[in-house]
C-alpha cells in the first residue's frame, strides 16, 4: 500500500487542523491505521492508530481529548483532526499502515508539516 498525507500547514495555538492520509495500490480495509509525529531534533513518536474496522482507537497521553483519529474505507483515507493545538505539536505528521497478522507499522507516507505559533 502507497500513503499520501496532507492537510497540514501553519495555525496560531489554540487553533485547528485536519489531516488525511489516502492510501492506494492494496484494499485498505485490511491495515491498521496510525499517525506519528517527529519534531526537530527528536525521536518520531506514537499520536493515535485505529484499527481496521473503525472500532478501536488509542492514542498518546499527550494528545488525549484533542485529537481524534477516523477513517472512512470506501475512500480509503484516514483522517487526524486536532483541536487546541499546542506549540508543542508542532512536527512533521506521518500517517502508517500496519497489516494483518503484522506487529509493527511498516508503511510511511511522506509526511506532512504541522507549525503551530504561539
Amino acid at each position: 500500500v502507497q500513503l499520501q498525507a496532507s492537510g497540514g500547514g501553519l495555525v496560531q495555538a489554540g487553533g485547528s487542523l485536519r489531516l488525511s492520509c489516502v492510501a492506494s495500490g492494496r484494499t485498505f480495509s485490511y491495515y491498521d491505521m496510525a499517525w506519528f509525529r517527529q519534531a526537530p531534533g527528536k525521536e518520531r513518536e506514537f499520536v493515535a492508530d485505529i484499527s481496521r474496522s473503525g472500532d478501536y482507537t488509542s492514542y498518546s497521553e499527550s494528545v488525549k481529548g484533542r485529537f481524534t483519529i477516523s477513517r472512512d474505507n470506501a475512500k480509503n483515507t484516514v483522517y487526524l483532526r486536532m483541536n487546541s493545538l499546542k506549540p508543542e505539536d508542532t512536527a512533521v505528521y506521518y500517517c502508517a499502515a500496519r497489516g494483518i497478522g503484522t506487529s509493527m507499522y511498516s508503511t510511511w507516507g511522506q509526511g506532512t508539516q504541522v507549525t503551530v505559533s504561539s
